[in-house]
């Protein structure tokens, strides 16, 4: 950039209580194409500062009122003027003096009776550096947006291509599991007819030959008969309750992943929950020293949700987590009543909202605005990633065009509400 490119392109400010060096330096400034503005004392610059910012301030030490040195430490701790640069124009030549200054965060010093070409030429000098920091700093925040947009597509993709692999390592387990379970499920039946019949065959055997052979009647007290026949019957029943149980889980599974439902689709989102709560269910039981978590349910009457089912279970799923969490770090001792409540309901403008809130430790103020930042976490290293509040987020606002907010108070619990539209809008 030439000198007069430079000179038109900035502002240089006179504070002088000496009439004849203000019009000396204004008319040697002005002569350089440098916009001028003067300041008889540091009352007036400081004034003169809160409506225009000059590019470089040009501060006389010895003035009446405010010196220089406080004018100049006034202006460096305002954070809209402290980092216009400022040059000490000053008679004395004592070394203290100096040091004083450019520990208040002057730039340098010109000493009286004024140079003419000294003047300029550190006023371009320290022009031409404080473009070249503000050419620094405007690029050094163009490559941070650049590191954290890349940082955010990275953990996008990283957990998409986690989330992919757990969908399939789900479904795949699902299946696996689904065809021997439906095998046992099946056949549980006909060996409850069998062991029926053989039951009622045995009752006839007794009541037509109620005196049997020594053999066979010590062989009946060594197996205790009349208990075997009793307890066969109530483990069948067992039995078939556990093979019910298995194939509700692998159902749940199934349901959560949804590996074969990666568009768009019409689904029930209390379904969703269901599932979730399911997988979900050994965190809810009581532990040796923490009692069983209750669940409220207060579902509305809703309609099929258009969405990305997986990727919404994975929202329940990362919520219903963290209300686990926060009821385990508050402990029996301060909770002997564990609770969560999943509410859901329709507004008028056909948006869903699901509420999950828990009566937990509960989350400061100061920190709810956080939540949803990547990598921002309440829990101790090594609980928690930082991701899940991150990625839900996006998730439903991004990928679904809703909403989601967090509402607590300390020591009384967490509400986390999400809204999401019935129909998504087709681009």
């Amino acid at each position: 950039m030439s000198t007069d490119a430079l000179a038109q392109e900035h502002t240089i400010l006179i504070v002088d209580d000496t009439p004849t060096n203000l019009q000396v330096l204004f008319d040697l400034l002005s002569e350089q194409n440098y916009r001028v503005a003067i300041a008889k004392n540091g009352e007036t610059a400081l004034q003169r500062l809160q409506s225009s910012q000059p590019n470089l301030i040009l501060l006389d030490i010895m003035m009446p009122g405010i010196d220089g040195f406080e004018t100049c430490r006034q202006i460096k701790v305002n954070p809209a003027t402290r980092d216009i640069p400022i040059i000490f124009m000053t008679a004395l030549s004592d070394a203290v003096d100096k040091v004083k200054g450019l520990s208040l965060g002057a730039v340098d010093y010109i000493t009286k009776p004024i140079q003419h070409e000294e003047v300029l030429a550190r006023i371009r000098v320290h022009l031409q550096l404080r473009n070249a920091i503000c050419v620094m700093e405007k690029q050094t925040n163009e490559l941070n947006q650049a590191l954290e947009s890349l940082k955010q597509a990275q953990m996008h993709l990283v957990q998409g291509e986690k989330m992919s692999a757990l969908g399939q390592l789900v479904a795949g387990i699902a299946h696996e599991i689904n065809n021997p379970v439906n095998f046992i499920h099946g056949n549980l039946t006909h060996i409850k007819e069998y062991v029926q019949d053989l039951l009622e065959f045995v009752q006839l055997y007794q009541k037509h030959y109620p005196d049997p052979v020594d053999e066979i009647r010590v062989c009946a007290e060594d197996l205790d008969l009349e208990f075997l026949q009793i307890d066969l019957v109530k483990m069948l029943g067992s039995m078939q309750m556990g093979s019910d149980r298995i194939r509700q889980l692998v159902l749940s599974l199934r349901n959560f992943s949804r590996l074969d439902e990666a568009d768009l689709k019409s689904v029930s989102i209390q379904d969703g929950l269901e599932s979730t709560l399911l997988i979900l269910q050994h965190r809810l039981k009581a532990k040796p020293n923490f009692p069983t978590i209750q669940v409220i349910k207060d579902y509305g009457q809703l309609p099929e949700v258009e969405c990305y089912s997986s990727q919404l279970n994975q929202v329940f799923m990362n919520l219903l987590s963290n209300a686990i969490d926060a009821l385990e770090e508050l402990g029996e001792s301060n909770n002997s009543s564990p609770t969560i409540t999943i509410r859901t309901s329709i507004n008028s403008a056909d948006w869903v909202t699901i509420s999950i809130a828990d009566n937990g430790v509960g989350i400061p103020e100061s920190i709810c605005s956080k939540l949803f930042e990547p990598f921002f976490t309440t829990k101790s290293i090594g609980k928690g990633t930082g991701l899940g509040l991150s990625i839900s987020h996006r998730i439903v606002a991004e990928k679904h065009g809703g909403k989601i907010d967090c509402y607590s108070t300390l020591g009384q619990g967490t509400e986390f509400v999400v809204q999401v539209p019935v129909r998504q809008s087709v681009a």
